[in-house]
C-alpha cells in the first residue's frame, strides 16, 4: 500500500486551508456533519428514483463518539458511502465536491437539500486533527475501504470491513498546547454545544451517547421513603438536535408564546421582543425568516463594540452568526435568523459572495421591517412609542446618514414631542394640526422638554399658539436640515433670524431698529465679532435677551459639533436680541448717554446672559460676575 499524493494540490494550499479560511477551529464538526447529512439526503434521493430501494427515516442518524483515552472523535452516518473512485476523486482532491456533481448529474430540484457545495469542509478536521481515517462502504458495493491521512504529505486508500453502507470519519485529536485546548472538542458537553450551535436544524438526528444519573431502586423494608438515595450512572444514547426549524413550520402552528421561547433560546436578548416577523418566500429565491424587534436597547447599541446582523442559515445549517448585509444601519436594532437553500456561498461557508441573491433578501427584510413599524405605530402607538424610545435615534441617524437617500423611506417613522399636545407626533400629525396661515413647521432644540419649554425664543409663536417640535437627540436637527421639508412644508427653528410669522411686526421691529440705532451700534461695537448683529426682538415677551443665528448653522448645532474632535472651528452666526420694552433696555437706555463703563457692562451681561440660557458658559465667568455686580450696585 503506496502513500499517494493529493491530486491538484500543494502542500501550501492545504497549510493555507487549514490556517486561514476558517475563523474558528469548532467549525470541522459542522462540516463533518454536513457532510454526514449530504450522504443521507443523497441515499434518500436514490430511493425515490428506484423502486427497489426502501427509506425508513427512523433508520437513518448521524452519530458523534468522542473517546478520551485513544484522543479519538468519531463521526459515522448511515448514507449512501462512497466507492474507492468516489473516495479517490472526492477526498484525493482538495476543493472537488461530491455533493456538487451529484446535485448536477442528477438534477436535485427541491425538496433536497444538499449542503455541502464545496469540497474543501472535510478538510478543516486537520485543524484539530494529527491523523484522519475514513471507513465508508458503498450503496450497493460489497467491497468497504479505508482512507487515512496525516494531512500534507498525501493519502492512503486499502480495502477494510465494514457491515452497512455508509461513511465513518475517524479524527486523531491533536494533543493541547500553550495556545490551543484540543481536549475541548473530546468533552460530551462542548460537543452538544458545537452541535447546538450550528447544526441544530439538520433533518436527520444527531445522536450521542450520554452518561446520565439514575435513581438506584432499593428494596422496601417498609420504612418510609429514603432519606439516603444512591444514583448510579448510566449511558444512554439520545438526540442532541432539534432536526425541526421553527421557521419552516407554519404560522398557523406556532403561538405568541412560541416565538418568545425561540427568541429567548437563540439569546436574542435577556428581554422579551415587542413583534416578531415570520417571512416565507418560494419565488425564484427560496428563504424564510424569523424576525424580532426587541423591547429594549443592548447596553453596547449606541457604541463602535455593537455588531449588528441577522443569523444566516444554509439548509438549515449555521453560516454566520452575524450576516451585516442583511440589515441596513438604520434597522440595527433588529434580531433574528434568514435561512436559504439558494445562496451563494465561497469555500468555507462563512462568507456570502456579495451577489444579487443577498440583496434580493436585504430588500424584501426592510421592505417587511417598515411594514412592521408603520402598523405598530398606526395600531399600537403606546408599544410604538417605547420602541422609538429605545431606538428612535437609530431612525434619526438613518435620515441624516447617506447624503438623506433613506429619507423617503423613513420620515414617517419619526415621534417628536409636541408643545401643546404635551406628547409624542409624528411629521404627519403636526402638518395636519398646523394653522390655516402657518407656512413652515417650528422645532425648537434643547437638551430637555423642560429646558426647551423655557426658551425665550418659545414666547411668541406660543402667545400666537403654534406648535413647535421639541429636538432633545443631538442628530434631531441634523437629520431635519437632510429632510428640508415634509409635504411641501419647511422646518424653521424658533432661533432662526427670521421666523416669518406676522409682516407687521416684522415691519415694526424694522422701525424699531432703527429708532435704537445708535445704541444697537454701539453694543455691536464693545462685542465685536462675537455676534454678527444685535437687533430688537418681537420674539420675546417676558425676557430681556436671547440668541437667534443666522444661516444655516444653528447654535445648538454649533454645541454639538464643538463636542467633536474635529468641530473646535465650527461657529453659528449669532445674532443678540433684545426686547426693547424690558425693564433691562430701559435702564440701558437711562446711561447710554453718560455711562461709558455702565454701557459696556450692560452689553456683556446681555450677551453672557443670553448664553447661558443657550446652556453655554461664558468665556470669562468672572469678569461677568464683575459686570453684574457694577450694575447691581445701581
Amino acid at each position: 500500500m503506496s502513500k499517494q499524493e493529493f491530486k491538484a494540490e500543494s502542500k501550501r494550499l492545504l497549510e493555507l486551508m487549514i490556517n486561514s479560511i476558517y475563523t474558528h477551529k469548532e467549525i470541522f464538526l459542522r462540516e463533518l456533519i454536513s457532510n454526514a447529512s449530504d450522504a443521507i439526503d443523497k441515499r434518500y434521493y436514490k430511493a425515490l428514483t428506484r423502486e427497489d430501494l426502501k427509506f425508513n427515516k427512523e433508520d437513518f442518524f448521524i452519530k458523534v463518539i468522542p473517546d478520551k483515552e485513544k484522543r479519538t472523535l468519531r463521526v459515522l452516518d448511515t448514507g449512501i458511502g462512497m466507492t474507492k473512485e468516489e473516495l479517490e476523486d472526492n477526498l484525493g482532491t482538495i476543493a472537488k465536491s461530491g455533493s456538487l456533481a451529484f446535485k448536477n448529474e442528477n438534477e436535485v430540484k427541491e425538496g433536497i437539500d444538499i449542503i455541502g457545495q464545496f469540497g474543501i469542509g472535510f478538510y478543516s478536521a486537520f485543524m484539530v486533527a494529527d491523523h484522519i481515517t475514513v471507513k465508508t462502504k458503498a450503496l450497493d458495493s460489497d467491497e468497504a475501504y479505508r482512507w487515512e491521512s496525516d494531512g500534507v504529505e498525501g493519502y492512503t486508500i486499502e480495502t477494510a470491513e465494514k457491515a452497512d453502507a455508509g461513511t465513518e470519519v475517524i479524527i486523531k485529536v491533536r494533543e493541547n498546547t500553550e495556545e490551543e485546548n484540543y481536549d475541548e472538542y473530546l468533552e460530551d458537553h462542548r460537543l452538544q454545544e458545537i452541535i447546538k450551535k450550528y447544526s441544530d436544524f439538520v433533518r436527520y438526528p444527531i445522536k450521542m451517547d450520554l452518561t446520565t444519573q439514575e435513581k438506584v431502586e432499593k428494596e422496601s423494608d417498609g420504612d418510609s421513603e429514603d432519606k439516603d438515595p444512591e444514583y448510579k450512572e448510566v449511558v444512554k444514547e439520545e438526540t442532541v438536535n432539534s432536526m425541526v426549524p421553527m421557521w419552516r413550520k407554519n404560522k398557523s402552528q406556532l403561538t405568541d408564546e412560541d416565538y418568545i421561547n425561540f427568541y429567548q433560546e437563540k439569546r436574542y436578548g435577556f428581554d422579551k421582543p415587542l413583534k416578531h416577523i415570520h417571512m416565507k418566500a418560494d419565488g425564484t429565491l427560496r428563504y424564510s425568516s424569523i424576525l424580532y424587534i426587541p423591547e429594549q436597547a443592548p447596553y453596547d447599541f449606541y457604541t463602535k463594540e455593537y455588531e449588528k446582523g441577522l443569523e444566516l442559515y444554509s439548509s438549515g445549517v449555521l453560516i454566520m452568526e452575524k450576516c451585516p448585509d442583511l440589515l441596513p444601519d438604520y434597522f440595527s436594532f433588529v434580531k433574528g435568523m434568514v435561512d436559504s437553500e439558494d445562496l451563494s456561498l465561497n469555500i468555507s461557508r462563512e462568507m456570502l459572495q456579495h451577489d444579487r441573491q443577498l440583496q434580493i433578501i436585504g430588500k424584501k427584510i426592510k421592505e417587511k421591517i417598515k411594514t412592521a413599524l408603520t402598523a405598530m405605530l398606526k395600531n399600537d402607538r403606546e408599544k410604538y412609542e417605547s420602541f422609538f424610545n429605545n431606538f428612535g435615534k437609530q431612525i434619526k441617524y438613518g435620515v441624516y446618514s447617506d447624503f438623506g437617500q433613506n429619507k423617503e423611506t423613513l420620515q414617517d417613522l419619526l415621534l417628536f414631542y409636541s408643545s401643546k399636545r404635551k406628547k409624542m407626533v409624528t411629521l404627519k400629525e403636526y402638518v395636519e394640526g398646523m394653522k390655516e396661515d402657518q407656512e413652515h413647521i417650528y422645532y425648537a432644540s434643547g437638551d430637555s422638554v423642560e429646558k426647551i419649554d423655557k426658551m425665550p425664543q418659545t414666547e411668541m409663536l406660543k402667545d400666537k399658539d403654534y406648535e413647535i417640535l421639541y429636538f432633545t437627540d443631538e442628530v434631531d436637527e441634523f437629520a431635519i436640515k437632510m429632510l428640508m421639508n415634509y409635504e411641501g412644508k419647511t422646518f424653521k427653528s424658533v432661533s432662526s433670524g427670521d421666523l416669518e410669522v406676522d409682516k407687521e411686526e416684522e415691519k415694526e421691529s424694522k422701525e424699531e431698529k432703527e429708532e435704537f440705532q445708535e445704541i444697537f451700534n454701539k453694543l455691536k461695537e464693545i462685542l465685536g465679532d462675537k455676534v454678527k448683529d444685535v437687533r430688537p426682538s418681537k420674539r420675546l415677551k417676558n425676557h430681556a435677551v436671547c440668541l437667534a443665528a443666522d444661516g444655516e448653522l444653528s447654535i445648538e448645532m454649533e454645541k454639538i459639533l464643538q463636542s467633536m474632535p474635529d468641530g473646535a472651528g465650527m461657529k453659528s452666526e449669532k445674532v443678540l436680541e433684545i426686547n426693547t420694552d424690558h425693564k433691562m433696555f430701559k435702564a440701558l437706555q437711562k446711561h447710554f448717554a453718560s455711562d461709558e463703563e455702565k454701557v459696556q457692562a450692560y452689553a456683556n451681561v446681555f450677551y453672557n446672559q443670553a448664553l447661558l440660557m443657550e446652556g453655554i458658559t461664558p468665556e470669562d465667568p468672572v469678569a461677568y460676575s464683575n459686570d453684574v455686580f457694577k450694575l447691581i450696585e445701581e
